[in-house]
């Protein structure tokens, strides 16, 4: 019986104002992540990132809340989604995952934009683009959980609502509901015991859409006032005050200008219930923020009252009220300051915050940036400031493609996001988690292809119709050195770091400077970044955080590969380095071509190799680089031998114009133990098993799959006449088929837990190459780990064992 574990799970958090909710009772968090709904501990000090990722929904996950710990409902996650539903997921140990799915709930005509709890009650709020508020009971049951829909609100004036805020009334059992979105008010319901919401208040004011809404108690008092914030597009948080008592009769202030009587009254606005009364007034006005405010969260300490903002202008800021004279203040603000707002995060900005939370204790802040990732902040006492911690990263958008580096110490990974990631194992004793530990290209165009090529360089491939060559620089060197244990053994000098040149793309190799100069106005100076890398920029104590992600891991280009008229479909580097074969999108034989260049000076190996009609898709290079296969949309593939006089050229030696009856997506080769053979992966549902011999090339087994196979990779490790194949299909199934030989049957077959296995199609499957040194932690030789690339935007790495 396989085991299977999971080492890594990398994927972006969803840039919502709502995908993520941080659960006071157990310190989980949870966040969208494309159409999961990831779950991590950022008090976890092992730091093994992402625990699990829950998938159901059919599309992107737009909200997530924990539903407050109660005995019956210890530990339910509530996610809401763009495919309409609203999904309940609810702790079990059995399950691997740790959660699984109690409830769906439908009825919504429209995407869920937000959710709405309150600790105490068993009833939810749901908003949707429907432009209705539905009330939601969970009822306990038995044998598990059933959820009972209470009543639908239709928004008047008709709105899309984006926030919601539920809490309780006073020490009455009465409830407060409000809500806001793509208008600039804020409407107030009510609801006595009978759950039962109604209309009473409209809060003017603010000039823009608003996204976050917060309410909160004053203080532990059961009966004190409420607080609620909302945060607006127009740059600024209101603050409104809820309070159990008839107003006074001067509470009132009538303006002389009506026109100013709607952002500066006071006016006191009544809420009544069939047993008692309530009244909300303005009570302050934030002003700090320079961009939209996307979140606002609440934390009731034992001290003091602070209210915490995320906004578009790269900045987390935290607000008190001070005690003499009851201003609202920033008291600190985090994030970065930037003198090139809008730029790519290799030269400067980071887009903003979409997401700013507490911890349960509130020592620790998390914010969600641009580019998917987490920034952990960390309040030290004796110093009364705050540090940035170790968070987690991931890609935002489809993972095209990964590729291990030959020795197999470390992996790559590139999407749709434009980016390029380094993903390592830091080694620290006994302790070992994996982590993003460079981002060696952040490009303007997707990315679909990438290969390694010898120990220090890599190749990838772009929608821009060039390929692009990039060497490692000494800082990531050192870097993985120290906290990696992996050792560069290179006879040339690498470049010290790289970055990108305004308005440019290509990455340019620089000297790093001595020391950083401070800049007097406390600005980045926008030349400085573009010309230096200053010394000291990576911390070689623990992973790099996102801003050292973002700024100083980029690898320099050192080539650049022209000659394709179309999108770059596909990239292999051989096994001994010298090799690069290359291919494009095509509708023709012109450019359904497949190119080679020589790595020694990067010369294009002419003639091109041609055999196909349509796009390449995949190209393979045999372990011993005798042979290279190709395979395409045409439905054949081929098979290309070197030459003997000219290693570097390539001869078409076997093809198979039908080898599927639809398109081959991919194909891979079998270690040299196992003969000549290599493996296709076809849109007809099977995987077809090759055999070359003298006399010519025949099938010698056929696997068939549930749906059309994207992704298919033979492990290198062959064992007692045993030999491992892993197949993904486009419903994100993963298998793996051990082949007896010489017969070729299908001995065992093993799948991957459905709530393990990917939400969207496989991209690429990738068994890490066994390694030469194997370290302490790797000495189970039965070991194997295979890397998962998804078009859910996830990143998986599975150890696997048993397969004697």
């Amino acid at each position: 019986m396989v085991d299977w574990t999971t080492d890594y799970l990398a994927a972006g958090g969803n840039r919502h104002p709502s995908a993520a909710d941080w659960d006071l009772a157990s310190g989980l968090l949870a966040f969208g992540a494309d159409r999961n709904v990831a779950v991590w501990s950022p008090l976890d000090d092992g730091y093994q990132g992402v625990k699990a990722l829950l998938h159901g929904h059919t599309d992107i996950v737009n909200v997530v809340r924990f539903f407050p710990a109660q005995e019956a409902f210890s530990q339910t996650i509530l996610s809401g989604s763009v495919d309409k539903t609203i999904r309940v997921w609810q702790a079990k140990t059995a399950s691997p995952t740790g959660f699984d799915l109690a409830a769906t709930l439908e009825g919504h005509e429209s995407s869920i934009n937000c959710l709405a709890v309150f600790k105490g009650t068993d009833i939810f709020a749901s908003g949707s683009a429907d432009a209705t508020i539905r009330i939601w009971r969970i009822e306990s049951l038995g044998y598990g959980m059933s959820v009972k829909k209470l009543q639908t609100i239709q928004t008047k004036p008709r709105f899309f609502p984006l926030a919601l805020a539920l809490h309780s009334l006073g020490a009455a059992e009465d409830l407060v509901l409000a809500a806001a979105g793509t208008k600039s008010i804020v409407q107030i319901y009510v609801a006595s015991t009978d759950s039962q919401f109604f209309h009473q208040v409209t809060l003017p004011g603010h000039e823009g859409w608003i996204r976050s809404l917060s309410i909160t108690q004053e203080s532990d008092v059961a009966d004190s006032d409420l607080l609620l914030a909302s945060a607006s597009q127009d740059k600024y948080i209101r603050l409104w005050r809820i309070i159990q008592e008839r107003p006074k009769d001067n509470f009132e202030s009538v303006s002389a200008s009506g026109n100013l009587e709607k952002f500066l009254s006071n006016k006191a606005h009544k809420l009544k219930t069939s047993q008692n009364s309530y009244s909300v007034s303005f009570e302050a006005l934030l002003l700090g923020h320079e961009d939209w405010i996307y979140t606002i969260s609440w934390r009731l300490g034992e001290e003091r009252l602070q209210l915490l903002s995320a906004s578009a202008d790269n900045s987390l800021a935290i607000w008190e009220s001070e005690q003499s004279s009851g201003v609202w203040v920033c008291t600190t603000r985090l994030g970065e300051i930037s003198a090139q707002k809008g730029s790519t995060t290799a030269t400067g900005s980071t887009g903003g915050f979409y997401i700013g939370l507490w911890s349960p204790k509130g020592d620790k802040l998390i914010s969600l940036g641009r580019t998917g990732s987490w920034r952990l902040w960390n309040y030290v006492l004796d110093q009364d400031r705050w540090l940035q911690g170790i968070g987690i990263s991931g890609h935002t958008k489809a993972v095209a493609d990964v590729a291990w580096s030959k020795d197999g110490s470390y992996l790559f990974s590139t999407g749709s996001d434009q980016t390029t990631r380094l993903h390592a194992a830091w080694k620290r004793g006994r302790k070992c988690s994996w982590h993003e530990m460079a981002r060696p290209q952040i490009h303007g165009y997707c990315l679909n292809c990438i290969d390694s090529n010898g120990q220090i360089e890599f190749i990838s491939g772009a929608d821009e119709k060039l390929l692009r060559v990039f060497e490692e620089p000494r800082a990531t060197a050192d870097l993985l050195d120290v906290l990696c244990g992996i050792h560069t053994n290179v006879e040339q000098t690498l470049p010290d770091a790289a970055n990108i040149p305004v308005l440019g793309l290509s990455n340019k190799a620089i000297e790093s400077a001595a020391d950083e100069v401070p800049n007097t106005n406390g600005h980045a100076d926008a030349e400085n970044l573009t010309s230096t890398a200053h010394g000291q920029t990576l911390n070689e104590d623990h992973p790099p955080l996102e801003d050292q992600l973002a700024r100083h891991t980029l690898w320099p280009e050192k080539e650049k590969l022209y000659g394709h008229g179309y999108e770059i479909s596909a990239v292999a580097s051989s096994h001994d380095g010298t090799v690069v074969a290359t291919s494009c999108r095509a509708s023709s034989l012109e450019h359904a071509v497949i190119r080679l260049y020589t790595t020694k000076d990067w010369r294009e190996v002419r003639p091109s190799l041609t055999a196909h009609s349509l796009t390449v898709t995949a190209l393979c290079f045999s372990s011993d680089d005798r042979y290279l296969i190709s395979v395409g949309r045409d439905r054949q593939w081929a098979v290309f031998e070197r030459d003997c006089v000219r290693p570097e050229e390539y001869l078409l030696k076997h093809s198979n114009p039908k080898g599927h009856s639809r398109m081959i997506l991919d194909a891979c080769w079998a270690p040299l133990e196992a003969g000549r053979v290599f493996a296709t992966a076809g849109r007809d549902r099977t995987v077809k098993i090759w055999s070359i011999s003298v006399t010519g090339t025949e099938c010698t087994t056929t696997i068939t799959a549930a749906s059309s196979v994207t992704a298919v990779d033979i492990s290198s490790r062959f064992s007692q006449n045993n030999m491992v194949i892993a197949i993904g299909t486009e419903t994100g199934n993963i298998t793996l088929h051990i082949l007896k030989l010489p017969n070729w049957t299908v001995k065992q077959k093993f799948e991957l837990d459905n709530s393990l296995q990917p939400s969207r199609s496989v991209t690429h499957l990738a068994w890490r190459p066994t390694l030469k040194n194997i370290s302490a932690d790797e000495t189970n030789q039965d070991k194997r780990q295979l890397a998962v690339a998804s078009d859910d935007s996830s990143l998986r790495l599975f150890s696997m064992s048993g397969f004697a």
